[in-house]
């Protein structure tokens, strides 16, 4: 039995099938922290949504391997233990080498990302089939990536962006073996993802090298990185309370609704979560300076985020009630 299956865990395979049928996306959310993880537990739980929670090679060394481990463990406890039967897999997120993601495996995630999508081609797909031809032996999905994303998320890092070829694309998907593809059609990393001018709009995702993606790869699950919206609700809190947060431009909601209604079905969020947990810690601290609790700070800012995930299961990204 493969050692995720032991802990209630599912691949993505079932996931993906599904909702590419049913024209939505399973939220995929990054955590760093015991209230983070509860966050996106309750959310999903409380609106039936599937959910891939998921940590970068840096959260696990910063966490440690044998506590992200027990945190899955014990979020699975917390799921069954629920009333409810939602769907939860557990990913790396842009990991970096064989070594990592074999390591992974070992400690019970059931997905896998390898990011080689800085290589050149032949060398991306090498290394993806080697991932995917070690973790397929153990019913691990893997997830490839091909393009690339501007911004920084760990130590992912790159100055411009870089389209998925879609004639790249199948290539890609035919001789590496990945069950998902991460695509760049104008998504990025971080809370500064665009350059622009004051007031200016940020620029629309490219739906359609997205359609040219699908109609290269039709059914084939597609993976959107970087779509956080950065909502200014929180951005205006964080700088109103003493942070410096500047030019900060998210996707718009509304086009990461209509990627969802195609292929797309898996999106990253991680710098939301970050700004909804940082703009109330800073708030509760400011009103409450005399407070050395960390349940009274982190307590309500997770609060917030069990919402705010909730309103992106079921206005964004579809996915609530798709248990």
């Amino acid at each position: 039995m493969s050692k995720y299956r032991e802990l209630g865990l599912v691949n993505t395979r079932e996931m993906f099938e599904k909702a590419l049928k049913e024209g939505y996306a399973v939220p995929a959310y990054n955590f760093v922290n015991m209230e983070q993880l509860q966050a996106i537990l309750e959310a999903c739980i409380k609106t039936h949504s599937p959910v891939i929670i998921q940590v970068s090679k840096n959260v696990r060394n910063y966490a440690s391997r044998e506590l992200v481990k027990n945190m899955a463990r014990g979020a699975m406890e917390i799921v069954q233990n629920s009333g409810t039967d939602i769907p939860v897999a557990f990913n790396l997120d842009h990991g970096d080498s064989v070594e990592l993601c074999a390591s992974c495996i070992g400690d019970g995630f059931s997905s896998v990302m390898i990011d080689g999508s800085s290589l050149p081609l032949a060398e991306n797909i090498a290394l993806t089939k080697e991932v995917a031809d070690f973790a397929h032996k153990h019913d691990v999905t893997v997830e490839g990536e091909l393009g690339v994303l501007s911004g920084v998320e760990d130590d992912v890092v790159h100055e411009e962006s870089l389209y998925t070829d879609p004639g790249m694309a199948e290539e890609f998907v035919r001789r590496s073996g990945a069950d998902s593809l991460a695509v760049s059609i104008g998504n990025a990393h971080g809370v500064t993802k665009f350059k622009r001018k004051e007031g200016e709009p940020p620029a629309p995702l490219r739906l359609d090298i997205l359609h040219e993606i699908q109609r290269k790869l039709p059914d084939f699950p597609i993976v959107l990185h970087g779509t956080s919206g950065l909502p200014q609700r929180y951005i205006d809190m964080i700088n109103q309370y003493g942070g410096h947060i500047k030019e900060a431009a998210g996707i718009p909601e509304e086009q990461v609704r209509k990627a969802v209604q195609g292929a797309v079905c898996k999106v990253n969020i991680a710098s939301d979560g970050w700004l909804v947990l940082t703009a109330l810690v800073r708030k509760m601290l400011h009103d409450n300076p005399a407070n050395f609790d960390p349940r009274k700070y982190l307590g309500p800012a997770r609060d917030e985020l069990i919402l705010e995930y909730m309103r992106k299961n079921r206005d964004v990204l579809g996915s609530a009630d798709k248990d």
